[in-house]
């Protein structure tokens, strides 16, 4: 299936490693030209190589912090007027009890997975109206639709993102924009890897035993390729893609059991 999408530009933060990656190799399999953005400036490069040599686009890489003014100021100087935007913080989520958890902690969270995103989706939009296309995916995660303890500071950020989405996207979808949010599960990456490990020490039991919970709990009885969700991705960004808006879209083996 042609996506329709050739010759465009999207900006994907995130873009090294992880589902930031995925969707960016999704994206240059489709004939998207990219600018990736990661804070990792070695792994940044080599990313945009193998991007380069194994699909042929233009790849411009961008070391910067998206969840600081200075790295949005950096990356929105580098790429201005994409046709796509993958808005991806790469903060990765850890637990932390909210009685403890202090109003600087609180702030982080609201810049990392609100204001970061935010921002870049405010900047690029008003051009992305005037060509009558713009494609914004969210990538957020699957628990916000059932929180889980621990974890409120991430669940509030995006969550206050979610609304502010719903909100936009009623404006912007008659100009042909439109912006959803895609809340993967346990995607088999470095930062899953992570948080499995850092789970096994918490918890005071063994990388083995924490996976084997993980699979118990997931129908699809395994973890996720990356490819899934940069597929997935893809899709959202395609120009057939003009009439779905404001969703967020659960992409999780079946661990969550809602209807909506």
């Amino acid at each position: 299936m042609d996506l329709g999408i050739g010759g465009r530009h999207a900006l994907i933060c995130g873009g090294s490693k992880g589902l930031g990656h995925a969707a960016a190799e999704s994206l240059a399999r489709e004939g998207v030209n990219l600018t990736i953005v990661a804070r990792s400036a070695d792994a940044l490069r080599d990313a945009a190589a193998q991007l380069r040599a194994e699909h042929g686009v233009a790849v411009i890489a961008v070391p910067a912090d998206v969840t600081t003014p200075e790295g949005r100021a950096a990356i929105l100087a580098a790429c201005p007027d994409p046709d796509i935007l993958v808005a991806n913080p790469g903060m990765r989520q850890t637990p932390d009890d909210f009685r403890t958890l202090d109003r600087a902690g609180w702030d982080a969270w609201m810049e990392a997975h609100f204001f970061a995103s935010l921002e870049l989706i405010r900047a690029v939009v008003p051009r992305m109206v005037e060509r009558r296309f713009g494609r914004i995916v969210n990538i957020s995660v699957s628990f916000i639709k059932f929180p889980q303890v621990n974890f409120g500071h991430s669940h509030a950020a995006r969550l206050a993102l979610a609304g502010a989405i719903a909100s936009m996207t009623r404006e912007l979808i008659k100009d042909n924009v439109v912006i959803n949010s895609v809340l993967p599960g346990f995607f088999d990456t470095d930062a899953l890897q992570t948080n499995l490990h850092g789970h096994a020490a918490r918890g005071n039991t063994t990388y083995e035993a924490i996976v084997e919970d993980r699979l118990r709990t997931t129908p699809a009885g395994r973890f996720a390729d990356p490819a899934e969700c940069g597929d997935l991705i893809a899709f959202l960004c395609s120009a057939q893609n003009g009439y779905m808006t404001g969703q967020n879209i659960v992409n999780d083996g079946g661990v969550y059991q809602g209807l909506f």
